[in-house]
């Protein structure tokens, strides 16, 4: 495997030099990440006269990776040469949440199962219920095949995400990559760092991923008293304060369970929407950052799509992080990033964005859910 990144900012030549350096044979593979307003039907074909053999998958962020850099409103692309492993690209579209399953189902269908070694997910960010999309994979896939991915971002503002999958960027868009090859290597890790806090609240009253109340009372009502002066913010506030479901109360702080954030807030109908699934008979509890943990889940991450990936050093490292997470650590962002080079190495290329959710099991044995809050790490090696 061969790689190649460049980095585009608004206002230099287009495009700078590739590190490390310029691929000797045609990408089969690119990744491009970028600031919303940079995705565009224009830019999208300057990709393509760029790299004119190439997959082009990518999406819009809330923030784009490259190196151990984290940067806003550019596009950073990674063009990756395969020695034995081959692509397919299968594409579905979404309307609104209830078509997720449906959409998560097709996309694995379109997939060959043989010689299928991994699936890598990018969708549409704030049109698709998370958790439905990868139970419709799930249920289509060999059980053998890991999924891991992420929902596309939109900085804070929660407007529009993009998506492209070998066309131009376009919103309601999810892509699902299958990998083929008995030389090819992946490993995959998604982990935390957040301190819950409050009592554990019932989910009494939800829709899908709509919840509407907790312990009986108004969800957002009750959300509102805990966040107070941050309250005036949501749902972008809401992305500091997550909530962690867990299947009974009193669970142990470090113990394995589903976060979600929120991508929308109904005033009317006191209602909040989440990435994801917000179970009736669950148990929420609020949860808040704690900056070194947030970090440590972050080197974690790296340690177990290392212990994943076998004995072998990852060439590519793809990192998709929660927005939630890039707006706590702020000026500290990138330690989480530095945390992960530490573990996986020199040579390993990083890329990856900022999300709305990221899609990983949480170890060798889970099955693979839709996580928020999260930094999920795909490691990539041909041997």
């Amino acid at each position: 495997m061969d790689v190649e990144q460049r980095l585009w900012i608004p206002g230099v030549p287009w495009p700078p030099a590739a590190t490390p350096a310029p691929l000797a044979a045609p990408a089969q593979l690119l990744f491009a990440f970028g600031g919303t307003g940079l995705l565009d039907p224009a830019r999208f074909q300057s990709l393509r006269e760029l790299y004119p053999g190439a997959l082009i998958v990518g999406c819009s962020t809330a923030g784009e990776i490259q190196g151990t850099a984290v940067h806003d409103n550019t596009l950073a692309m990674t063009a990756i040469r395969f020695s034995d492993t081959r692509l397919r690209l299968a594409t579905a579209r979404v309307a609104a949440p209830d078509e997720s399953r449906t959409a998560g189902g097709a996309l694995a269908r379109q997939l060959p199962a043989e010689g299928l070694v991994h699936v890598l997910v990018i969708s549409d960010g704030l049109r698709v219920n998370g958790t439905d999309l990868v139970e419709g994979l799930k249920s289509a896939l060999p059980e053998r095949v890991v999924v891991t991915g992420g929902l596309s971002g939109d900085g804070a503002r929660f407007q529009r995400t993009l998506v492209m999958a070998d066309a131009a960027p376009a919103e309601g868009v999810t892509a699902a990559l299958g990998f083929y090859g008995e030389n090819l290597h992946v490993g995959y890790g998604s982990l935390g760092g957040w301190d819950p806090f409050g009592p554990d609240r019932l989910i009494t009253r939800a829709c899908g991923n709509v919840l509407y109340e907790l312990d009986g009372e108004s969800a957002l009502s009750l959300y509102k008293r805990y966040l107070g002066e941050h309250a005036a913010g949501l749902p972008a506030t809401g992305l500091l304060f997550p909530l962690a479901l867990r299947a009974a109360p009193g669970s142990a702080a470090g113990a394995p369970g589903l976060v979600r954030t929120i991508l929308a807030v109904d005033e009317t109908a006191q209602s909040m929407t989440f990435a994801g699934d917000m179970p009736e008979g669950m148990y929420a509890r609020l949860m808040k950052a704690n900056f070194d943990r947030l970090v440590a889940g972050a080197s974690g991450a790296a340690q177990a799509s290392q212990e994943t990936l076998g004995g072998v050093r990852p060439q590519l490292a793809l990192l998709i992080s929660c927005v939630g997470r890039k707006l706590v650590l702020q000026q500290r962002i990138e330690e989480e990033v530095e945390s992960v080079r530490e573990v996986l190495g020199p040579a390993a290329a990083l890329t990856g964005f900022y999300s709305y959710g990221e899609i990983s099991p949480y170890a060798p044995t889970a099955k693979c859910e839709l996580h928020n809050q999260t930094m999920t790490i795909t490691t990539l090696a041909e041997t």
